[in-house]
């Protein structure tokens, strides 16, 4: 392995290590507590130091161009009240597999222990959601801890790293380490696990494909597409991970997510061979862990030892790179007659019935609004999504056919769509950039709309306006309906606070003026905000108040 060595501030390795690493963007709200790095990153033009409104946005984008980029998104704050901020970034990046480096100011070495000014064990605070969370005590040893973390973040299932950094130790001079950035390892099956894996398809009369984001992480679509083909097999995709195989594709099944399709709940059920790629099997994806059944194969695939068994115990547990995987299936023609394309068929058909868009007038707006944007936007067109009932319609009806064109966070956290929008585009500048938000979501990053101005990152942002936490009223109608508490919000005009913060913003209460306003956004070269005014009443893509006060009676 090249190395060398130069005589550098702690700051000024960690600028040396991200530049290695062909980091080029990093996220921030700036703090004393970390300027030796900020004054590092000045001398280095081959990296954009993004400053955002608020931490949580920060983290939001450096997790949604982690998520575009498939390389570490890097992002820094101060001390204990930046890093507290951030944390739902982190934890975002955490339970999506995301590649993240948290840079956090610490005080400094002497007064640590003294509750010392914004004092945290950021370490300690951090280590449940990291992959890795460490302290740097010894400047020297800057170098060695940066090349760690971003191979951390990175290897077997990717996930977010934070480093502490003691404002003291910043400041050092040291003769600095420096090696070459590594290649992230690719575990390949071995030909006696391929044999066995062919061998309880050679039984099977049901099989199905869950699909997760260790396809996303491997870069695996082509492949997926490659073997479901050969195979003849039909593919549902994990919670929140739409684009890995495409949408449109006579042997796509659906969407294991929120409020997932009955029939294809019943179909996974019913199937006798599970072969899961790169899927940690959440909650929601495998619908509060009641999905899977002790009769049923299971055959799991994945690049973290740690998640095999650890929801439902495999049949074959495969430790290795999804793409690696399937190319090695996909050298190996099927060895036997294929006995369910007629099961494969008939699970599409399901999907095709459950999320046809034959446009009607009688549907509510937020219908109409996927029935637009599937009109008007070019199939490369990266969505990304808030947490809330509004993207019910969206994961029901929007169609991803490509891959690549989806970021939302299987954390389910609440302000994320925005940011990580911006976090997206500033990855795929060429590529057009939609966030879908409710109004709850959007007020709580809603300040990022400056930043994307400030920065030059133009985004169109959708905001499904209905004046309460739509998500939470609906499961308060249901486990205690008409005891209304908590969850009415006041009136905003999201459109004017965009245009007082330097982008457009218009207001629609129709299917029609909406289109206009989408049009328009299309074409402009500054970020546009497109409120959209809703019902209370429609609470989600199935059900609406009264029904389910009904459904208590």
């Amino acid at each position: 392995m090249n190395q060398y060595i130069k005589r550098l501030t702690a700051a000024q390795a960690i600028v040396e290590c991200l530049r290695n690493a062909a980091i080029d963007k990093v996220f921030c709200v700036p703090g004393e507590s970390y300027l030796p790095v900020l004054d590092a990153l000045y001398e280095e033009k081959s990296m954009d130091v993004i400053a955002t409104r608020h931490e949580g946005g920060a983290s939001f984008m450096a997790e949604g161009y982690g998520k575009a980029t498939k390389k570490p998104g890097v992002v820094m704050a101060t001390r204990g009240v930046g890093a507290a901020n951030l944390a739902i970034g982190v934890h975002t990046a955490y339970q999506d597999s995301t590649p993240m480096v948290v840079l956090l100011g610490q005080v400094h070495s002497k007064f640590r222990g003294r509750e010392g000014f914004q004092e945290v064990d950021l370490d300690r605070f951090f280590q449940p959601i990291t992959k890795w969370a460490t302290e740097v005590k010894d400047p020297e040893r800057m170098p060695e801890i940066m090349e760690r973390a971003l191979r951390t973040a990175q290897s077997g299932r990717p996930g977010p790293v934070v480093i502490s950094l003691p404002e003291d130790v910043l400041k050092e001079v040291r003769e600095m380490q420096f090696y070459q950035a590594f290649q992230v390892p690719r575990p390949a099956p071995s030909a006696a696990e391929m044999n066995q894996v062919e061998e309880v398809l050679r039984t099977a009369k049901k099989p199905v494909i869950i699909a997760g984001g260790g396809i996303k992480s491997a870069g695996a679509e082509a492949a997926l597409q490659q073997f479901a083909e050969q195979y003849h097999l039909p593919v549902a995709v994990a919670f929140r991970r739409h684009d890995v195989f495409p949408n449109d594709h006579p042997h796509y099944i659906g969407h294991l997510g929120l409020g997932a399709n009955k029939d294809l709940v019943r179909i996974v059920q019913a199937a006798d061979v599970i072969l899961v790629l790169g899927s940690r099997l959440s909650e929601v994806t495998t619908q509060d862990y009641s999905l899977l059944g002790p009769e049923q194969k299971l055959i799991h695939i994945d690049m973290d030892a740690a998640t095999l068994g650890k929801v439902y115990p495999a049949h074959l547990g495969i430790v290795a790179d999804c793409r690696e995987a399937l190319k090695v299936f996909h050298q190996r023609a099927p060895s036997f007659q294929i006995p369910w394309k007629q099961w494969t068929k008939d699970a599409h058909a399901f999907y095709e019935q459950s999320s046809a868009l034959d446009y009607d007038e009688s549907w509510v707006i937020n219908q109409k609004i996927i029935y637009e944007l599937l009109a008007h936007l070019p199939d490369s067109a990266i969505i990304t999504n808030d947490a809330g009932n509004f993207a019910s319609w969206m994961h029901r009806f929007y169609r991803f056919k490509q891959k690549d064109t989806y970021i939302g966070p299987t954390s389910g956290a609440m302000g994320y769509g925005l940011p990580a929008a911006i976090g997206a585009k500033l990855a795929q500048p060429d590529k057009v950039v939609v966030s879908l938000s409710g109004d709850g979501g959007f007020m709580m990053t809603s300040q990022e709309i400056e930043t994307s101005v400030r920065c030059g990152v133009p985004i169109v942002s959708i905001v499904f306006n209905n004046n309460m936490y739509g998500t939470i009223r609906m499961h308060q109608e249901m486990h205690y309906p008409e005891r209304v508490v908590a969850t009415d919000l006041g009136n905003v005009s999201f459109s004017k606070l965009a245009q007082s913060m330097g982008a457009a913003g218009v207001t629609v209460a129709s299917a029609a003026d909406f289109k206009t306003a989408l049009q328009k956004a299309l074409n402009r070269e500054t970020t546009t905000v497109i409120e959209v005014i809703t019902e209370k009443e429609e609470i989600s893509a199935g059900k609406t108040i009264q029904s389910i006060r009904d459904s208590k009676k």
